[in-house]
């Protein structure tokens, strides 16, 4: 509470303490930290503005850093080992925009109605909606779970951990961040951890790829091998992996629980497009990485072509282990990262649609409702991925596009949220916003249908 003597002094500051400890433990912690931001504010020293930048820097950083998850690293290997550098690099510098778009609506939603996404919809709706768009996370958070901990798994057994062992480190590292962590902290030590993601950009260095090959990407956007059916469930996957609907409710929970204000809104959308930014020079990294490595290299048995373990081979014997065991460091570390991000969006979902306690500045005992669910949907996933023989590879790019397929609904919600004169008011989404949203639904219906379509008839492509 040492915050609190820098706002204000003598009787008064005395006074503002014995309100604060009146206020139930959550909302004295967010208090104080708000009393932080505003001290900062009002100081007009260089190093007063750069503590605030920093201090604002949270959410955006961390869902975008988190959606460059382990599974996402596997599916981005994954891309680039298939269709090698072409038509996914100038997409993922398009997903920018896109992501930051989608994202930004929920800073607005945020600091203007200081509740949660999943909390807005049941209110807005009713529990008919309210329960299908709960449905729809749990369903999404649970598979995107399975494969944090496959990333964390196959990554530590690149140095010689058994996937039991993996599994353990994974869930006590987690909850120990979740349980033992207020939220100021939470979010402090999870950028942290989020930083170390920027692992696979250096990686470039060993794959010496042929940037001009790299630049003529933008140019051409050629797909290698054409528009076939595994092309259209890649693309999905990618897309899948970029924007997905745990990020929605992630992004306005975690606003929620920091405390952010209409005035804060400028720095939230600049907090989520440096995030975005990141997440893209992470996922063509990759990309260019393994397409310079592994496309065109020696023809995979049947199944091999999704298989993690097959793309590290190659990477090691085109360029050693270290690089290997780089990729696996990041790959442990964006499955924790995804998976606090994950377990935190359960919680905060589960405990807004019940109107349970709903905040990390929450102490175990008194907010267990709020911290079991996202816990125990962390429990489930790592116990799937010790099941054995399952195929882990095609199971990680299938959730992937199981989050696209998902995704227009989860878009539909926030539309509608953001559009909602009665507790948006002057916050209303721009026209342009509207139609930019509408287009990115368009396109995930359409790609999800020609998916679809070349299931049922594979030769229609």
């Amino acid at each position: 509470m040492s915050e609190i003597s820098h706002v204000e002094n003598g009787s008064a500051a005395f006074d503002l303490k014995k309100k604060l400890d009146e206020l139930p433990i959550e909302l004295r912690l967010r208090a104080v930290d708000r009393l932080r931001i505003t001290r900062l504010r009002h100081m007009s020293s260089p190093m007063s503005r750069i503590l605030l930048l920093l201090a604002l820097i949270g959410p955006g950083v961390l869902v975008m850093v988190a959606d460059n998850d382990a599974g996402g690293v596997i599916t981005y290997a994954q891309t680039g080992s298939i269709f090698g550098i072409g038509f996914f690099i100038p997409l993922l510098v398009l997903m920018i925009p896109v992501a930051y778009l989608v994202q930004s609506m929920t800073v607005r939603l945020a600091a203007v109605t200081k509740r949660g996404h999943a909390e807005m919809i049941w209110r807005r709706y009713g529990s008919f909606w309210g329960s299908f768009s709960l449905i729809d996370l749990l369903i999404a958070n649970s598979l995107t779970l399975v494969t944090e901990f496959i990333g964390i798994t196959f990554g530590m057994s690149i140095f010689g951990i058994k996937p039991e062992v993996s599994v353990l480190i994974g869930i006590a590292f987690v909850s120990t961040i979740m349980l033992a962590l207020r939220y100021h902290k939470w979010e402090r030590v999870s950028l942290i951890i989020a930083l170390f993601n920027m692992i696979f950009i250096p990686l470039l260095l060993f794959a010496h790829p042929d940037w001009s090959l790299v630049a003529s990407t933008f140019l051409t956007w050629h797909i290698n091998g054409g528009l076939t059916p595994i092309f259209i469930y890649v693309l999905l996957a990618n897309l899948g992996t970029t924007i997905a609907p745990w990020m929605l409710f992630f992004q306005q929970s975690s606003e929620v629980d920091k405390g952010t204000v209409p005035e804060d809104i400028g720095a939230g959308k600049r907090d989520t497009f440096i995030g975005a930014c990141i997440m893209s020079a992470v996922a063509i990294s990759i990309i260019v990485l393994t397409g310079t490595l592994v496309f065109g290299g020696a023809k995979p048995v049947t199944g091999d072509i999704y298989n993690i373990g097959y793309i590290l081979n190659m990477i090691s014997a085109r360029a050693g282990m270290l690089p290997v065991k780089l990729f696996a460091l990041g790959m442990i570390d964006a499955g924790l990262i995804s998976a606090i991000a994950l377990t935190a969006s359960t919680s905060w979902a589960v405990g807004e649609a019940f109107q349970w306690p709903k905040s990390i500045n929450l102490p175990f005992l008194q907010g267990r409702k709020f911290y079991v669910p996202g816990l125990i949907s962390m429990l489930i996933a790592a116990g799937i991925v010790l099941i054995p023989n399952v195929p882990l590879g095609f199971l990680n790019i299938t959730v992937q596009v199981v989050a696209s397929i998902f995704m227009p609904a989860a878009l539909l919600f926030l539309l509608l949220l953001a559009n909602d004169k009665g507790i948006m008011g002057k916050y209303v989404n721009k026209a342009w916003e509207n139609a930019a949203i509408i287009g990115i639904m368009l396109v995930l219906v359409t790609m999800s249908s020609l998916y679809g379509l070349s299931i049922v008839f594979p030769n229609v492509l």
